[in-house]
């Protein structure tokens, strides 16, 4: 657990203890965000996919990922950024096992080259009492040309006949077309979704027994979804708490919405990568953006 830092309101010069979040990395360990001591808290007026972000190595598997920017809310309403200690630039590769000195070239397996001082390695052409050579200097040296005596070359043999690379086998035949049902309850709305995933090569897609903040209905190997009843369109926070929730179950996310989605809502999902479908009533998933397209036309 990290130690808590003193934070100071610019706005109302009210006085804050503040503690970074703890998080789990996919390896397991858990971290939190090194915070910068001393650094001025930074009030948010505008927001942007980058200064909601932040960059955090953890120290157990030193993998690099992207985690939500420490913030603290004060009490006169102000959103205070914590400043985060920025990560230091990647170093030189270190040598692998078995090279030099960090500054010299490996060794080389290969032989050196020869010089004046170096004898000569005899050739096998050099040497006529090599079985493998024929006698006769006519004889063509070309595996390809006509041999005139008609023996075959005993490497020739051991080598076999020319491989014949394969031909492309019939491509796939197209799957059948979606048969939704109609749309009444939301029930009907996240069977359409599971029914929709499992016509894309998602199988086992069914309904999520887990409770989760990121409100994902449905589940299957890999992936996640969520499917959006509300009345009001999906907004970049629902996309960003989706795909935040996929990154650390280390699957794959879409999204489902009855309503659509908002204006910026779309520019989110493709930076993301995340797939946007919009149903309408007769329950037919219909995509809102390129990961969407990409993934009708691929399947899982």
């Amino acid at each position: 657990m990290t130690e808590p830092v003193p934070v100071c309101c610019p706005a109302c010069r009210r006085d804050h203890m503040y503690r970074a979040p703890g998080y789990a990395c996919p390896c397991g360990a858990p971290f939190a965000p090194p915070l910068l001591r001393g650094a001025p808290a930074v009030p948010v007026t505008h927001r942007t996919w980058d200064d909601d972000w932040v960059a955090v190595r953890c120290d157990a598997c030193d993998r690099v990922g992207h985690w939500p920017q420490p913030e603290l809310c004060c009490p006169c309403g102000t959103v205070l950024r914590l400043p985060v200690r920025p990560e230091p630039p990647a170093g030189p590769a270190r040598p692998a096992s078995g090279d030099g000195p960090a500054g010299l070239a490996p060794e080389s397996d290969s032989a050196p080259p020869l010089n004046a001082n170096t004898p000569s390695i005899p050739s096998t052409q050099d040497n006529p009492s090599d079985p493998d050579v024929p006698s006769d200097p006519s004889t063509p040296s070309s595996p390809d040309a006509p041999d005139p005596t008609g023996a075959v070359d005993d490497r020739a043999r051991a080598v076999g006949p020319a491989r014949v690379p394969p031909q492309a086998g019939p491509a796939s035949p197209p799957r059948s077309p979606f048969r939704p049902h109609p749309v009444r309850t939301t029930r009907d709305v996240v069977a359409n979704a599971a029914r929709y995933l499992r016509w894309l090569g998602h199988h086992d897609a069914g309904p999520s027994t887990v409770p989760s903040p990121a409100r994902i209905e449905l589940r299957a190997t890999g992936l996640i979804a969520r499917v959006d009843t509300d009345a009001r369109p999906a907004t970049p926070r629902d996309i960003e708490c989706l795909w935040l929730h996929a990154l650390v179950s280390s699957a794959t996310c879409v999204f489902f919405s009855v309503v659509g989605y908002a204006p910026d809502a779309g520019a989110c999902a493709d930076g993301l990568g995340v797939p946007l479908f919009s149903m309408d009533h007769t329950g037919t998933p219909r995509p809102a953006n390129g990961p969407a397209d990409e993934l009708l036309a691929t399947g899982s």
